[in-house]
């Protein structure tokens, strides 16, 4: 995950991996509900649910504490439990596997597209048995995934979809934003596109899993005093739902600010692989993923861009499945190509909305060598 910082760059000039933009209208926002009184259950949540889902244009949006929470929440209201099977990434933070073993059920991994690093909907197909009960595919970095074939595997095969949306706020697929279709779940992490510092997001067309979400998040209570199921707290605060209202406003604009980026980085970079965008995808750009070919000329790169204050990350250094709490409970292990490729290959380059020209023009420069 990455390291947290509010503001520009800092007096050594450093570029920063990401950074978090708020300004007067966050800081209004938190001093009008503190000056309000109240600070759970209120006002702004219930806004802020109605205003993303019409961002979106979904019919229903749970606000909740974090995109953890989300997946988490979701995966009991699509009734997906013990001894289920849940095929996913195994490209991924490691919250997407947590929530699938925080309700017993297993993870079954498939490869990655060594273009999109999303689940191969052919592979999904192939792994499919008696005890799948879900499909939990990740958009990885804001890329979406190939929708219509896992959409179609899912129908055929009468299991759950499940979007892993934490990196693709502002992403769409042919011209569908994520989220309007289906259930998603969205993370508003600090670093995320648009952040409530912490916090998540379900959207979903169905109502049963909006009410069951609802009810889940607050200790299972249906109304006061009445509980229908041992549920959990995981509400979002007022706070939050304020500054995340203000953030959401400028959505848009922040997520042409990654494309226009991503824009210059490609046109600029000539000894790496860039990232890909599908002619029916577009991109958010949570991430700018680049692929060099190798650890040592990863190594190279980084130093690089090092030595001209550039930060970089790598997302992710090992996959899932070789954690070792994990393996120990997945009876059978994994070694799948393309993702092994990737976790050698990729680092992350800056791409976030407050990058100036002069910033790209620095981070081409070094990394070109």
């Amino acid at each position: 995950m990455n390291d947290v910082k509010v503001g520009g760059c800092d007096s050594a000039e450093r570029i920063a991996i990401s950074q978090v933009s708020v300004g007067e209208e966050e800081r209004s926002a938190v001093l009008r509900v503190l000056d309000s009184g109240t600070l759970a259950k209120g006002e702004e949540g219930r806004l802020f649910e109605e205003e993303f889902a019409s961002a979106l244009g979904a019919r229903h949006a749970v606000a909740v504490s974090s995109g953890t929470a989300a997946l988490h929440l979701t995966l009991i209201a699509h009734g997906v439990g013990r001894g289920d099977e849940v095929i996913t990434s195994p490209f991924t933070f490691q919250a997407t596997i947590n929530a699938i073993l925080h309700v017993g059920a297993v993870p079954v991994f498939v490869d990655i597209d060594p273009a999109t690093f999303n689940i191969v909907p052919s592979l999904v197909e192939d792994a499919v048995t008696s005890k799948t009960r879900a499909l939990l595919p990740v958009h990885l970095f804001g890329h979406p995934c190939d929708l219509a074939s896992l959409r179609e595997i899912a129908r055929a095969r009468s299991i759950v979809l499940i979007e892993d949306a934490a990196q693709a706020i502002g992403a769409s697929f042919n011209g569908e934003p994520i989220g309007r279709t289906g259930t998603a779940c969205f993370s508003l992490y600090a670093t995320k596109n648009i952040t409530t510092g912490e916090g998540g997001m379900i959207v979903t067309d169905q109502k049963s899993v909006a009410e069951s979400a609802r009810m889940l998040r607050s200790h299972g209570a249906r109304a006061r005093d009445d509980f229908g199921a041992a549920g959990f707290n995981y509400r979002m605060s007022e706070v939050q739902a304020a500054i995340g209202r203000a953030q959401l406003r400028r959505l848009d604009s922040y997520t042409e600010a990654r494309r226009r980026n991503a824009r210059y980085l490609g046109e600029g970079l000539s000894s790496i692989e860039t990232p890909a965008e599908m002619s029916w995808a577009r991109h958010a750009y949570h991430h700018y993923c680049v692929r060099t070919g190798s650890q040592k000329e990863r190594a190279k790169l980084q130093e690089r861009l090092a030595a001209a204050s550039v930060d970089t990350a790598i997302f992710y250094e090992k996959p899932a499945y070789a954690h070792e709490y994990l393996r120990a409970s997945l009876g059978r292990s994994y070694a799948l190509h393309e993702t092994e490729r990737a976790c050698a290959e990729l680092v992350a380059l800056p791409v976030h909305p407050g990058l100036a020209k002069s910033d790209l023009d620095r981070i081409v420069a070094a990394a070109n060598g």
